[in-house]
């Protein structure tokens, strides 16, 4: 577990009473898919121009001999030397500003834990920059997918800090995301949705993530779809489905000063439905993305690019619709400590340059926070570790083990309250409590 890192107190401590709510209802953190997915927990500057050479000035032409004359004729002019063309002024090309490289991030963790463990991995990468800020809004109820007061608070104080920084927010599209409600059910929800009964919902969000100053997020809109974890799922009713997508953008892009992006992002493969068959138009999708994990057990790298809605179907999908992609949720999975997948996925992004790419980091998908996979994490570090160019060799080379994050220390005698993480992040680390205290004195 990383260290807990203290930041200002931007936001006034009458945050903390929502903020409980927030992280009770997030405790376990985005679960697994069940299907073929896992849910949630989730070009070089152009060649400077050659000089052109200046034309050649043209050459004197020689007087032209003439017969001689029977009487001395008059002094002849002297012959007239044609003027020099001047060459043409050959403009200096403006420099290009340097291309920065695509945007790093992780899933750390979904509250304020997960912004104080950002500056800590990069540390452990030397110092690499990551720029991209992941979490998810709690899916239990429709409260907490407005975006209640005091849990989005602190996401906005750090995307502020640096012009460049990108926040990521995955916005469930129904309450009760994850209750296992039957496709009967989430058939007739879809339904409704699509006529409109939940739009004061996601206005009620745009306008929040406005206020905070944040109109620029990325919105990861029913992350998933074409699985069968989720209650926002696609699966019972695509027309419905694409309908409700449509209304959820539609509605949100009316609130004054948003810039939203929004990104629709499957599971990678065909899972529950072909994600194909979910997409709800050009007109309201900014971003294509994929959640790719390695799995099933046994499915190399090679076959996870080229089966039926892979990896390579998704960046030829992207392309035809003019989209660029990005992939909110990769990792480890199926099969173990898998150092081979890790290099190869690198290497995929390094070549097709995603818009943005966030690896979930803990057990057992991630790098820095998973003991469990040393080898796959010394790729990931030796890879990105001070990194500033778009797309250096992942090939790793001989590194120190990777330091996994300390774990907390527990005083003797002293059993540790579960506050939730807003309320241990405004008191700085978690409460601990002696209960032996019926013993002393005997």
């Amino acid at each position: 577990m990383a260290p807990q890192q203290q930041r200002p107190r931007s936001r006034r401590v009458a945050c903390v009473a929502a903020g409980i709510v927030a992280s009770v209802a997030l405790a376990s953190g985005p679960g697994y898919a069940v299907g073929a997915g896992v849910a949630g927990v989730a070009d070089p500057p152009a060649p400077t121009p050659a000089s052109v050479t200046a034309p050649t000035s043209p050459v004197t032409p020689a007087p032209l001999t003439r017969p001689e004359p029977l009487t001395p004729p008059a002094t002849p002019a002297a012959p007239v030397t044609p003027a020099k063309t001047p060459a043409p002024a050959v403009p200096a090309p403006e420099p290009k500003p340097a291309e920065k490289p695509p945007a790093v991030g992780a899933y750390l963790d979904y509250g304020a834990r997960g912004v104080a463990r950002i500056a800590e991995l990069s540390k452990w990468l030397d110092g690499t920059e990551l720029r991209v800020g992941h979490t998810y809004l709690p899916g239990d109820r429709w409260s907490n997918i407005e975006g209640a007061p005091g849990f989005l608070d602190v996401w906005a104080d750090w995307r502020l800090e640096q012009d460049d920084r990108m926040l990521v927010l995955n916005v469930p599209m129904m309450e009760r995301n994850e209750g296992r409600v039957p496709d009967g059910e989430v058939r007739a929800l879809l339904r409704q949705a699509a006529d409109g009964a939940f739009d004061k919902h996601f206005r009620a969000l745009g306008e929040r993530l406005v206020e905070l100053k944040v109109p620029d997020t990325v919105i990861v809109l029913g992350w998933e779809m074409n699985g069968i974890t989720y209650t926002h799922r696609c699966g019972p009713d695509p027309e419905a489905w694409k309908k409700y997508w449509n209304r959820i953008v539609t509605t949100m892009r009316a609130v004054p000063g948003q810039k939203f992006r929004f990104d629709f992002t499957p599971n990678r493969g065909r899972d529950a439905i072909p994600w194909t068959q979910c997409y709800p138009g050009d007109d309201t999708v900014d971003i294509i993305g994929m959640d790719s994990y390695d799995q099933p057990t046994g499915l190399s790298f090679d076959e996870q690019v080229k089966e039926p809605y892979g990896l390579q179907e998704h960046v030829d999908f992207a392309k035809s619709h003019g989209k660029p992609i990005s992939y909110p949720e990769w990792g480890l999975f199926r099969n173990g400590d898998n150092a081979e997948y890790m290099k190869r996925m690198l290497a995929w992004m390094d070549e097709h340059k995603p818009l943005y790419n966030t690896v979930t980091d803990y057990c057992p998908h991630g790098v820095w926070q998973c003991s469990e996979n040393p080898k796959a994490s010394e790729v990931y570090r030796t890879a990105l570790a001070g990194r500033t160019d778009p797309a250096p060799d992942p090939t790793p080379d001989p590194t120190p083990e990777p330091t996994p994050p300390p774990n907390p220390v527990r005083p003797p005698n002293c059993s540790p309250v579960n506050l939730g993480d807003w309320v241990e992040y405004w008191i700085g680390g978690k409460l601990c409590l002696r209960f032996d205290w019926w013993s002393r004195g005997r």
